[in-house]
């Protein structure tokens, strides 16, 4: 009995179409990666457990992909341990597991091999990652992400280049109306601590980062849940400037002013608002056209537990969609594996979430799904070594070329070239052969020339 396949929920098969979209996305982002100087690496799909458990927070662990460890590994466990989750699977049982994020694996890196970088330290990196979370639009188990990360300097200029970095990206891509929302963890410990409350900062966070989700009644609901007296709350969401409504930076300084006074007794918090005041000045200075996209959003948390100054994430607001990027500054993430003070700062784009948000808003160029630009007509044994010589030499001149491999009616062959958007027709029967020609027809037009080879390959490689 023949089995259905199928695949796990939260991946995808990518066809031809759909991988010419996703390539155009990944060489546009690393373009601009390069012109960054940032250099490229990549890392294993695999972990073991301890490089990844422990740094991302409960939610990030529970969403991890472990692997079974081969061999006898079940021996001795019970099955509804397994079933009952995570925690109950022990180093012996799994001791590997699929990244969680490009991040971690990074700061791995830099203290695996820092005898052999050059710091700073500019790195991207393309691949993909896996969450075991409930797919939904936007959202899969297994996604690529495409990371720039600098380690080794503390610098702000850093922050100002990568969100100078984000705006070209989607300018270039034809995604226009987005906004860089800025923060800075330290303004979030100010306001912990004027709330006195330093010591649940993650829980007041987590809620907080899901503002947008679940609204402001959700997150206060969620704060009474976690056991923040009522109180608390209300002193929370008595600051005004944590809920104003995104405005561009550069229209912004009153908003920053007042959470200053509010932050007043806050040395943390103090050093939070001047550290996005900074990054703000060496922004309008390098790529001010930037600043008309950046804005300051004091509720921006970001999740994940390493993240220490400022915190970036990229909203786009024609298509109903979650973040299409994020990252911020981490002061010691490689400290975690025996690297001490070397601070860094990243950033990421969602490749899979920014691919539905192009297709949304027909912004893909048209010409990407045409990457073959001429078929070779097979009229049979007679003319097939010489059809053969012509297909080489317009190989050689890099023109991409198919020659239909079979034997079958013209219009079988046309049919196919339309059908995989090949705009040009090459024929050469006998009589072309004899006359030393080719016959050239663009399908689009019905134009049809004959002409040498060496003026055939002369006109094609001018045609983009």
């Amino acid at each position: 009995m023949s089995t259905k396949p199928g695949i796990p929920k939260g991946t995808r098969d990518f066809l031809p179409d759909e991988m010419q979209k996703r390539n155009y996305i990944f060489s546009t982002i690393e373009s601009v990666f390069r012109n960054y100087g940032f250099l490229p690496i990549e890392t294993p799909s695999m972990e073991m457990l301890s490089t990844l458990t422990g740094k991302y927070g409960d939610e990030g662990d529970q969403l991890m992909f472990r692997i079974l460890n081969s061999g006898d590994f079940l021996s001795g466990v019970q099955a509804n341990d397994i079933e009952n989750g995570y925690k109950k699977l022990s180093p012996t049982i799994a001791e590997k597991a699929l990244r969680y994020d490009l991040t971690i694996p990074f700061a791995r890196v830099v203290a695996t091999h820092q005898n052999e970088l050059h710091f700073p330290f500019r790195r991207y990196q393309i691949q993909a990652v896996w969450r075991a979370d409930r797919p939904q639009k936007g959202r899969y188990r297994e996604f690529y992400q495409c990371d720039a990360d600098i380690i080794g300097s503390d610098a702000l200029t850093l922050e100002a280049e990568l969100s100078a970095l984000y705006a070209q990206v989607f300018e270039k891509l034809g995604i226009h109306n987005i906004s860089i929302c800025l923060n800075n963890r330290k303004i979030l410990a100010g306001i912990a601590e004027v709330c006195n409350i330093p010591d649940r900062l993650t829980e007041f966070t987590i809620a907080l980062d899901k503002l947008d989700k679940i609204g402001a009644d959700g997150v206060k609901q969620e704060l009474l849940n976690r056991g923040f007296m009522p109180e608390t709350v209300a002193a929370l969401f008595d600051i005004k400037p944590l809920f104003f409504p995104l405005q561009a930076a550069k229209d912004m300084p009153q908003h920053l002013s007042d959470m200053k006074s509010i932050l007043q007794n806050s040395e943390t918090g103090r050093a939070g608002i001047q550290e996005l005041e900074e990054t703000y000045q060496y922004i309008q200075a390098l790529y001010p056209e930037a600043l008309e996209k950046v804005v300051f959003d004091f509720t921006l948390a970001r999740g994940l537990n390493y993240y220490t100054g400022v915190i970036f994430e990229v909203r786009v607001h024609d298509v109903k969609m979650g973040s299409i990027g994020g990252g911020g500054r981490y002061d010691d993430l490689s400290g975690m594996f025996g690297l001490k003070n070397m601070s860094g700062v990243g950033i990421s784009f969602g490749a899979d979430r920014i691919y539905d948000v192009m297709e949304e808003l027909k912004v893909f160029p048209e010409n990407l799904n045409t990457p073959v630009k001429c078929l070779i007509i097979n009229f049979g044994v007679a003319s097939r070594m010489q059809n053969l010589k012509v297909l080489a030499e317009l190989r050689k001149a890099n023109i991409a070329t198919e020659y239909y491999p079979d034997e079958k009616k013209l219009q079988k062959q046309i049919e196919y070239a339309i059908k995989k958007r090949i705009p040009y027709i090459l024929m050469q029967g006998e009589d072309e052969i004899l006359q030393q020609l080719v016959k050239m027809k663009h399908l689009d037009t019905g134009q049809q020339e004959a002409y040498s080879l060496q003026d055939a390959v002369t006109i094609l490689s001018q045609i983009h």
